[in-house]
């Protein structure tokens, strides 16, 4: 895997919670780093957006990937505010 980049404006952390990128396809993915709590996304601002809320707006927690990065989402759990009915919905976007 590439080496991840903060995002512009944060410091640098050595263990980043949330990763976005794109896909082989070229969808934007935001994915924490244990593979618990992702989606795609339509550009890169929403998934920075759907990152920045999950993690309690703390950019240095927040890194861009320069190269191809994969959702998985083999070890799902239910992201922050997110409705156990709504689920499989917002994976499937």
């Amino acid at each position: 895997m590439p080496t991840p980049e903060p995002l512009p404006g944060s410091s640098s952390s050595p263990t980043a919670h949330f990763l976005i990128g794109r896909d082989s396809r070229g969808r934007w993915v935001a994915q924490d780093q244990q593979g618990l709590c992702g989606g795609l996304f339509v550009n890169q601002a929403e998934a920075i957006r759907f990152a920045m809320r999950e993690i309690g707006r703390r950019p240095q927690a927040v890194v861009l990937v320069p190269g191809v990065i994969e959702l998985d989402m083999t070890r799902t759990r239910l992201c922050a505010g997110q409705h156990p009915r709504h689920a499989s919905e917002r994976r499937a976007a």
